[in-house]
């Protein structure tokens, strides 16, 4: 009876930790909808090729087809027209912030 008792326990425990994680999982919809304001509020200047972009791309996961992108490798016009000099360099607000740049900092930045 003590064994029963005990593998029931685990089984409840087990269930609430499931629920608990499914409850505060963050939702694809909001992710989309924070890539979204970043994208609306932001542009990333990134390049083929470049190991740093990939790392950003891959924050965002599928939400970072939202984010606003020139790719130096095909419009380097646009590249040269605001001094970029390596990449990911996001531009927000008409500041410059060179790098990989974590998704909470560029929510701060752009009041996402």
């Amino acid at each position: 009876m003590k064994k029963r008792i005990n593998w029931t326990w685990v089984i409840i425990a087990m269930i609430l930790i499931f629920a608990t994680y499914i409850i505060f999982k963050p939702s694809k919809s909001i992710e989309s909808e924070i890539a979204k304001c970043i994208g609306e509020k932001s542009t990333v200047y990134s390049q083929l090729g470049c190991s740093a972009c990939a790392k950003q791309k891959e924050l965002f996961g599928g939400s970072y087809r939202y984010i606003n992108e020139i790719d130096c490798f095909y419009d380097n016009e646009a590249c040269v027209q605001q001094e970029i000099t390596s990449t990911p360099t996001w531009i927000i607000d008409g500041k410059k912030y060179v790098g990989v740049q974590p998704i909470e900092r560029l929510q701060l930045l752009t009041g996402c």
